[in-house]
């Protein structure tokens, strides 16, 4: 028989990106007493990641629990791009409820759409809280109507539609049932959570059923699967069966070595955990995301929700480039190999593919964002590879038509821009569906466009609208192939011989484009050394110093005046590489090459 276990409730933090989420939950520890009244803690704090810190992004979901007038309340800090939405998706499984975050300034966002949908979808309980109240320009009441609309396009229910809402500054740590109270503190939200989200169902007497939904990893444990505990009790060393809803194949007898419940920011080793308990387990080495562990005596794996597919893939292969094993570590095809399988330890959108050469490996994942956050993490570790562009995963239909991935892009940009965005868009194959007025006297244009056509885009879309406009894509749907699109309109410089560049020869290139490298760095032929004005590939030579003569002094030189160069983020170098480059990353560079190196080769390869 189902009973509730009222000492418990599970809660997870939805929102879109930067309406401040791991700030609500820094509030919500300081307040429960997580942290001693003098330490020292730094902000963001479940943002572990470095990345995370300094992106301001969180890309894994992160579990942490209070304690409120004795009951244990379990929190779930999620992502909000939508590159990480399969994280979103999964741990919405272990909560029986929600807190909707929206910006008071910007209102409901389209990743504010995606995650509610999850949410509604499961039945999940909602309470929406208005956050950054404190904000000049902040308009809590027209957000609220505008939340209620978007429930509404939703097909909310009637009880759904009648939740609570509540006011915050995750960053003045208060929270107000009604905007007339004194701001005090975070006690509304706790007392609403206990009020109003349901504690976890679930029959104590039946054989344990536990599903896991993140996969955390490491490297002295291995795998450590977290999830709910649906039915029963889980302990330590019972013997357990590992099943999948997906993978009727997969039965297995498993021990659990250690067994943990969150507190705060650690994880406390318990004996045994009952109905509801959020809990990591160690000891299983092959354990996944959906798998179900349970009672030998009674098999039964609980049903869970396909990963969304990945949309986009690069090759990652072997740095074979003259300045190949000068700054990484790890160099090999193994090393390599080792480490982008290691990756699907945890990251479960994400898949590895062996290509015909032992060099090359291709890996999908669900954006562009989602990749290059994978690749600075290598290049901090110490590897070094080279990357190709990224393209899409195409598909067919049972009538042999090509399929590709559609984005629904949504775009706020002052309104002089609005032209020059609908214009751009268009030639990237993109159908305007609606345009609106958005918060700030911003123009907002919403387009149906192929994934493909957002490859590449973003630094241009920042460079058009003086970096005040605002771009959000949701993954749509598969769709007839739109046609080929031409990425960029521009060639590239290209170093013509390998040395040291030099002033000189910088100084006549730098007419031709712009360049991306500065005096007295190590170039090789067929590095590309900028962008060409022109739509060709130009050859250069940036390595040529003046014939010395005694009427000509080498210290004319110093009269040359350079323009400084561009120097490329990770992002900026994935979005300029063409289908005939590669990104040679390194721990200490990042340089843009050629595919074929030798000049002559290429042209022969460009004439096939």
């Amino acid at each position: 028989m189902k009973t509730k276990r009222n000492d418990v409730r599970n809660v997870a933090i939805i929102a879109h990106v930067d309406h401040g989420k791991t700030t609500l939950v820094d509030g919500l520890l300081r307040q429960s007493g997580i942290f001693r009244a003098n330490q020292e803690v730094q902000d963001r704090v479940m943002d572990s990641n470095a990345i995370e810190r300094e992106r301001g992004i969180t890309i894994l979901s992160k579990n942490t629990a209070v304690n409120y007038k004795g009951t244990k309340i379990n929190i779930i800090d999620t992502p909000g791009h939508a590159d990480f939405g399969g994280e979103v998706e999964r741990v919405l499984k272990m909560v029986n409820g929600v807190i909707l975050l929206v910006d008071a300034f910007e209102g409901p966002m389209p990743q504010t759409k995606f995650v509610l949908q999850k949410a509604l979808d499961l039945d999940l309980k909602v309470i929406v809280c208005i956050n950054k109240i404190d904000r000049p320009e902040a308009r809590p009441a027209e957000v609220i109507d505008e939340v209620l609309e978007l429930l509404m396009d939703l097909n909310a229910s009637d009880e759904q539609l009648d939740c609570p809402f509540l006011y915050a500054s995750a960053k003045g740590g208060f929270a107000l049932d009604n905007l007339e109270d004194e701001p005090k503190d975070m006690t509304p939200i706790f007392e609403t959570i206990l009020n109003y989200i349901p504690a976890p169902e679930g029959d104590p007497d039946k054989g344990t059923q536990v599903l896991i939904s993140t996969i955390d990893y490491n490297e002295y444990v291995g795998r450590i699967g977290v999830g709910k505990v649906d039915n029963g009790k889980i302990k330590i060393n019972e013997d357990i069966l590992l099943l999948n809803h997906h993978d009727p194949q997969k039965q297995e007898r498993v021990k659990v070595s250690k067994l943990y419940e969150f507190e705060g920011l650690n994880k406390a080793e318990v004996q045994e955990a009952g109905i509801g308990s959020i809990v990591a387990i160690s000891g299983i080495p092959d354990i996944r995301i959906g798998d179900t562990l349970c009672d030998p005596s009674n098999p039964e794996a609980i049903p869970f929700q396909k990963i969304s597919e990945p949309t986009i893939s690069m090759n990652f292969m072997v740095n074979d480039s003259p300045m190949a094993g000068q700054e990484g570590k790890y160099i090999t095809s193994r090393h390599l190999r080792d480490r982008l399988y290691r990756e699907l330890n945890t990251d479960v959108s994400l898949r590895v593919e062996d290509t015909k050469t032992p060099e090359c490996l291709k890996v999908s994942g669900r954006g562009e964002l989602h990749l290059s956050v994978l690749i600075e993490n290598m290049r901090r570790e110490g590897y070094e590879f080279a990357v190709s562009k990224a393209e899409v995963l195409y598909k067919a239909d049972e009538r042999g038509r090509k399929l590709e991935p559609m984005e629904i892009a949504y775009v706020d940009v002052p309104e002089e821009f609005s032209g020059t965005v609908i214009q751009r868009l268009s030639e990237r194959k993109g159908e305007l569906q609606g345009m609106s007025q958005a918060s700030g006297g911003n123009t907002r244009l919403e387009f149906e466009i192929p994934s493909r056509g957002l490859i590449g885009f973003r630094g241009d879309f920042m460079t058009m609208t003086k970096g005040q406009g605002i771009l959000n894509t949701t993954f749509d749907d598969y769709a007839p192939y739109k046609g080929d699109i031409k990425y960029r309109k521009q060639g590239s410089l290209i170093a013509f011989e390998g040395g040291t560049s030099v002033a000189y020869g910088l100084f006549s290139a730098q007419d031709r484009g712009t360049l991306f490298i500065g005096p007295g760095e190590k170039v090789y032929a067929g590095m590309v050394i900028g962008q060409c004005g022109k739509a060709e590939d130009v050859e250069l030579n940036v390595c040529k110093t003046k014939h010395l003569t005694n009427t000509r002094s080498s210290s004319a030189d110093e009269a040359l005046k350079l323009t400084p160069p561009r120097v490329l983020s990770l992002e900026q170098a994935l979005e300029f590489i063409d289908t005939d480059e590669l990104l040679e990353v390194t721990p200490k560079s990042l340089r843009i090459r050629k595919r074929i190196l030798d000049s002559r080769m290429r042209k022969r390869a460009s004439l096939k």
